[in-house]
């Protein structure tokens, strides 16, 4: 991979490996309750110890205010054990008299995960002193948790100015495909966003107008451009104060030959509430007391005629409310047309971000895609054009 060094060029027998893991995973009374971010880190961690290396997984969890026992990472052990099909031990503490001692009784082949980096205030701060508690424990760095990369913090950015540092297996991937996807995609390239708020992702928008041919914009944010067009949303979410801002943009975008989509028809109703009653009808039959809450049936099929025509998506953001039914019909459909243009080899499909991850699973579909990243911030900042500081400090020099 051009810029980095690879787990596969790094000689790992006999060499002390700190793998930075993201297990931040959902827990629930001392139990993980998703193990998706700790069967991510497997290959790295199998690459390391079949090749004679010695593990040792460094992670962050929730945000304690020091150490704290109900976030603690001596649950996630076991569950690393049993994916891993052998024992996993673990320390009290990420670095200091316990963390050495477990390195110190460590032999090749062996797996041992840290206590949480965040019980350390120094952790987040990236204070010197505490990576160089952390460089101390290991010989060379893995980096595998890019959904951490854009937190300048002590185990995602400063030990990899301490150590020979690596890119992990699922960080290569998150690269590579987000390389592919944003800077050097195959042209048409549209993005899908979506969302509730336009102020949440001014940044992307205003960087996806550089990049992409064809902008597609739903959710509740498009409401805002839609008021600003002085098109009806009734009793919908919106943006008031940043009516002016929607505008500029669809200005912007003509000036940049970005075409913009906004929905055609929508599914509205009254309440908000799990089997309302509702009704589909065009932007312009939105009554006063109604509430767009999804995209219609027409708004779905133009944006697939057009995705017809692009070869590269890259798509963050629901377009509507699927959270609750029957709101979920035009993200669901959205979702299956472009795995069908995906499979029939006429686009490449990238995604992220952990409420676009939801819907996709949702609609059955995230394996159908050519790429789904389970990164949240990183893979937004990304998007928005931002350095990523735990990618920037394993780019070689």
């Amino acid at each position: 991979m051009p810029g980095f060094h690879t787990l596969d060029q790094a000689d790992v027998k006999g060499k002390r490996v700190l793998i930075r893991a993201d297990l931040n995973v959902p827990m629930e009374a001392g139990r993980v309750t998703d193990d998706t971010r700790i069967r991510a880190v497997m290959p790295t961690i199998r690459s390391v110890i079949e090749r004679g290396g010695e593990a040792i997984l460094l992670s962050h969890f929730g945000r304690p205010k020091g150490p704290d026992l109900s976030q603690s990472l001596a649950p996630v052990a076991p569950v690393v054990a049993g994916i891993l099909g052998r024992p996993v031990a673990f320390a009290q503490d990420c670095v200091g008299p316990q963390a050495e001692k477990a390195v110190a009784a460590m032999k090749p082949g062996d797996v041992l995960l840290l206590e949480n980096t965040r019980f350390h205030a120094e952790e987040e701060k990236n204070a010197p002193q505490f990576v160089d508690k952390l460089a101390k424990l290991g010989d060379i760095y893995v980096s595998d948790a890019f959904s951490a990369a854009h937190r300048a913090h002590a185990s995602t950015e400063g030990i990899a100015h301490k150590l020979p540092a690596y890119v992990g297996r699922t960080m290569q991937r998150e690269i590579e495909a987000l390389t592919r996807a944003f800077a050097t995609p195959e042209r048409p390239l549209a993005a899908i966003v979506g969302g509730a708020k336009i102020s949440s992702k001014l940044a992307l928008l205003r960087n996806l107008l550089d990049k992409v041919e064809l902008l597609l914009i739903g959710g509740a944010m498009a409401n805002t451009f839609l008021a600003a067009q002085k098109r009806h949303i009734g009793k919908s979410l919106y943006e008031p104060d940043l009516l002016e801002t929607a505008r500029k943009i669809l200005a912007d975008a003509k000036g940049k030959g970005c075409e913009i989509l906004l929905p055609v028809d929508a599914m509205v109703a009254k309440k908000f509430e799990a089997h309302a009653p509702v009704r589909t009808v065009s932007i312009e039959a939105v009554g006063p007391d109604e509430m767009i809450l999804d995209i219609g049936s027409k708004s779905v099929e133009a944006i697939l005629a057009k995705l017809a025509r692009v070869r590269t998506l890259v798509w963050n953001g629901p377009v509507g409310a699927f959270e609750i039914p029957p709101f979920d019909t035009g993200t669901i459909a959205l979702a299956r047309g472009v795995a069908h243009l995906t499979a029939k080899g006429k686009l490449h499909s990238f995604a992220g971000g952990g409420d676009t991850l939801a819907a996709l699973n949702h609609a059955g579909v995230i394996d159908d895609f050519t790429y789904v990243s389970t990164a949240g911030g990183a893979f937004l900042e990304w998007l928005e054009g931002k350095p990523l500081p735990g990618v920037e400090a394993l780019r070689i020099q």
